[in-house]
């Protein structure tokens, strides 16, 4: 077999800001890539007339204004007695973060619209939050929709951000690879069936079965929550080092270690262009990451177009869980708008009508998570990510929608990710100077005395 061989940024007193989604345009968020790597850009859209509405819109992921340069042209085709003129802003990560909670304090200079990072949200629900609450507009489709995705935006019952996507946790598979190596792929339903094929590979191709990150949490973070566990209880209570979260990272340990089916992530991410050199060339049978992740594959992974299947994840026991939800970025109102009913009612219609979800597909290729159009017959034509992956991507998710239980949010996750990506999983999985108990009994002390 061959060998293949963000840190936290303390702004303040107040709150520590890392982006919860990884470095080198890592993560969830809102999707595939979440960190804005470019310069500021700033773009008009919309009508010009003297009678328009101009809204201002903030996100930290510039290809996000896609899906509102759609909703906009919808809008005034729809309604063109109330048209809107919208002012879509796109600045880097940690800066548009910081000037809205800044803008938030100070009273002034918030936009009327804006993305927030999922890992960034708890720090605008402190206090009285200052985003207005979307319940009459999420209670009448709330049972249509994935409702973790909301919750994790949600604050005593009143729901502030509009969710982007799923983000379902799946396996990535390359079936040339596991046709090679003699493996069903739709025969994996455990991880004991897992790691069995995965012997296969590693014996008869040139791959190992996965890659897991040290540099960020998407191989760990899945894996415990989709057996009830997290990084802290539904009361905000840490709960890192509890048995399951120990017992996963034994897991993972034994998986590189141990059956010899898994190496370190290249790169330390799957966001690494050493990574995507090492999975373009054969070097992993799979990868478990969120749905938005299709994305990098299509982007940065393009000689394994018509290779690649998605496929649930292998569950823990005989009823558990296929999946997980993860990442995320809630789009909401700041209550500095001079314009709130419109706004709100332009953000639903953009984030929870049956077109903004097919939108969400079609423009960014996001599950959405409005599920009812998981089956709607526009859903299904042909589009880049169908002929990269097959047609029946939205068949496996279809499959596991009552299986993706969202994560626990605290202000304290960045503080978490800062301890397992730059201690935990590289003292145990790396450099196997730790123990996964005491490694994660340290980092939960450490997080504890902050």
């Amino acid at each position: 077999m061959k060998k293949r061989s963000l840190f936290v940024l303390l702004f303040s007193m107040l709150f520590v800001l890392l982006a919860a989604c990884g470095s080198g345009g890592g993560g969830g968020g809102g999707g595939g890539s979440e960190n804005s790597e470019g310069a500021d850009k700033t773009e008009v859209i919309g009508s010009d007339s003297k009678d328009a509405t101009e809204l201002t819109f903030w996100t930290f992921q510039e290809l996000h204004i896609n899906l509102f340069e759609d909703a906009v042209t919808r809008w005034n085709k729809e309604f063109p007695d109330r048209p809107i003129k919208l002012k879509a802003e796109a600045y880097p990560y940690d800066n548009m973060h910081n000037n809205l909670l800044l803008a938030l304090q100070s009273g002034k200079g918030a936009p009327d619209i804006v993305d927030i990072e999922l890992g960034r949200f708890p720090n605008y629900l402190q206090g009285e939050p200052q985003l207005l609450p979307m319940n009459e507009y999420v209670d009448p489709v709330r049972d249509e929709f994935i409702e973790s995705r909301f919750d994790i935006y949600s604050k005593d019952g009143q729901n502030y951000g509009l969710p982007t996507h799923v983000g379902a946790t799946v396996v990535f598979y390359n079936k040339e690879i596991m046709d090679k190596a003699g493996v069903d792929i739709d025969s994996i339903e455990t991880w004991d069936d897992y790691i069995a094929a995965g012997k296969q590979v590693v014996e008869k191709t040139d791959a190992v079965m996965t890659t897991l990150e040290t540099g960020d949490y998407w191989s760990y973070w899945p894996l415990i929550k989709q057996q009830g566990s997290d990084f802290f209880d539904e009361n905000g209570k840490l709960t890192l080092a509890n048995e399951t979260n120990v017992k996963t990272l034994e897991f993972m340990h034994g998986l590189i270690h141990d059956e010899k089916i898994a190496e370190i992530t290249p790169g330390g991410t799957h966001h690494e262009e050493e990574y995507y050199g090492f999975m373009n060339d054969g070097g992993a049978a799979s990868v478990i990451m969120p749905m938005w992740y299709m994305g990098r594959f299509t982007d940065y992974m393009q000689d394994l177009k018509g290779k690649m299947v998605i496929r649930p994840m292998p569950k823990w026991t005989e009823d558990g869980n296929r999946s997980a939800g993860a990442g995320g970025t809630g789009t909401a109102v700041t209550n500095q708008t001079e314009h709130p009913e419109l706004a709100k009612e332009f953000l639903a219609y953009a984030k929870l009508s049956e077109e903004g979800n097919l939108a969400l597909w079609k423009i960014m290729g996001f599950d959405p998570p409005r599920w009812t159009v998981w089956e709607n017959p526009a859903i299904k034509e042909d589009n880049k990510y169908y002929q990269y992956f097959g047609t029946d991507i939205f068949d496996t998710l279809l499959s596991i929608k009552d299986e993706i239980d969202s994560i626990n949010i605290t202000e304290k996750n960045p503080l978490v990710q800062e301890q397992l990506s730059t201690n935990v999983f590289n003292n145990v999985l790396r450099a196997e100077n730790q123990s996964p108990e005491e490694a994660l009994k340290e980092a939960e002390a450490a997080i504890s005395s902050n």
